[in-house]
């Protein structure tokens, strides 16, 4: 996987997409600059946390102050390896996915590569801070994990579509009391992270590192070419987009996370004063569908943002019991989403065919998942009726 990564930055010409304007942005502040809304690049102004500020500053100097673009691409591609690694060690403790689909996670996305080696984003930076997170939660190491998570967080904010799985998962394993600990070392980090620019002009930081409310470019859409642009860009379209994310996780908090026989609610308490214990939850199908549900709902995806969730989606295909003739579809409905994402400029096809497929994985998450029917038993105090000799 390593030489498929070295062959593509030796023969592939790099292409200048982010890379310069993550340097100039940088640079302001390696020039002294504390005012965040004075941040910016060729591309427009700096619209990431702090801890995005923090990591390409050191990969500024690393390169010569951006100039060396093969030692950027050779340090992404070790990052990519880094990042296998953390996702393997994740999918070996679920011991779900069959060894044959690895192969098409490493070597058959020509558009992941592309997004690590090639176009030098910082989206796999996050996700890899992120995966090393799910590691340690998976580990009972919950405090250092929310560290990581937060850490995520403050280099793209898309991470945070995995915080309504992991709040859910903070108050099942340690109840409301219990869970805000966890929760002030989130806030705690990305107050330290930007303390610098939060003293210059914190009205500043906070619009432009968090902002909600960005506005996304008709022609880089990936999931909603088949729209017209006014409805693409309508705020009653983003507003129904939010709405059917919130209620996609509620439903699948309610009925599909929630496991316990005892109200949702019961979530709020101490684990050892719950009447009905919850039984142990997984933690990477609960983080991994969060995420999802977000993808789906999205108001615009970018090609980069691929690496959101590429390498959850053998999880969530086989996570749900498979037949032995149901792996074929599996792979091929792999195959169709890499096919939407390699489609430049997208079409109305291939935006329509990511939804179908993005459909059908939340369909067969919906049904595969769902509790198995309680058994009935016949009311106390009646007899079964004996049955005659002739009628049997």
């Amino acid at each position: 996987e390593g030489g498929v990564n070295l062959w593509v930055i030796r023969r592939v010409p790099y292409t200048e997409i982010d890379w310069k304007a993550y340097m100039e942005e940088v640079e302001g502040f390696a020039n002294g600059t504390l005012d965040y809304t004075q941040l910016k690049g060729d591309t427009g102004p700096l619209v990431y946390p702090a801890g995005f500020v923090y990591i390409f500053l050191g990969l500024y100097y690393a390169t010569g102050r951006g100039a060396d673009i093969r030692l950027a691409q050779y340090l992404f591609a070790g990052l990519y390896l880094l990042n296998l690694l953390l996702v393997f060690r994740i999918y070996c403790r679920t011991n779900k996915v069959p060894p044959y689909v690895f192969f098409f996670m490493c070597c058959a996305s020509y558009r992941i590569h592309s997004i690590f080696v090639l176009r030098l984003f910082n989206d796999p930076v996050a996700m890899a801070i992120l995966f090393l997170a799910i590691n340690l939660f998976l580990e009972e190491r919950w405090s250092w994990g929310c560290l990581f998570f937060s850490l995520a967080v403050s280099v793209k904010m898309n991470i945070l579509l995995f915080a309504p799985g992991l709040l859910f998962l903070l108050l099942q394993r340690f109840g409301l009391l219990g869970c805000i600990p966890k929760l002030c070392i989130c806030a705690l980090l990305q107050v330290i992270l930007g303390l610098p620019f939060l003293l210059v002009n914190p009205l500043g930081y906070l619009t432009r590192s968090f902002d909600l409310g960005r506005q996304f470019q008709f022609k880089w859409t990936v999931n909603w070419r088949f729209l017209p642009e006014e409805v693409f860009q309508n705020r009653a379209f983003h507003a129904a987009l939010l709405l059917a994310h919130l209620a996609g996780l509620g439903l699948f908090a309610l009925h599909r996370w929630h496991r316990s026989k005892g109200s949702i609610l019961a979530l709020l308490k101490d684990p050892a004063e719950r009447k009905h214990p919850s039984p142990p939850l997984t933690i990477v199908f609960v983080l991994f569908s969060s995420n999802f549900l977000g993808v789906c709902c999205s108001r615009s995806l970018h090609y980069q943002f691929y690496v959101w969730y590429f390498h959850t989606l053998p999880y969530l295909l086989w996570c749900t019991p498979t037949a032995k003739l149901a792996h074929m579809p599996k792979v091929l409905l792999l195959g169709v989403i890499e096919l939407c994402w390699n489609t430049y400029p997208s079409t109305v096809s291939s935006s329509l065919s990511l939804h179908i497929c993005h459909g059908l994985v939340l369909l067969q998450l919906w049904y595969g998942t769902a509790p198995p029917p309680a058994p009935h038993t016949p009311p106390p105090g009646r007899r079964p009726v004996p049955v005659s000799k002739k009628a049997q």
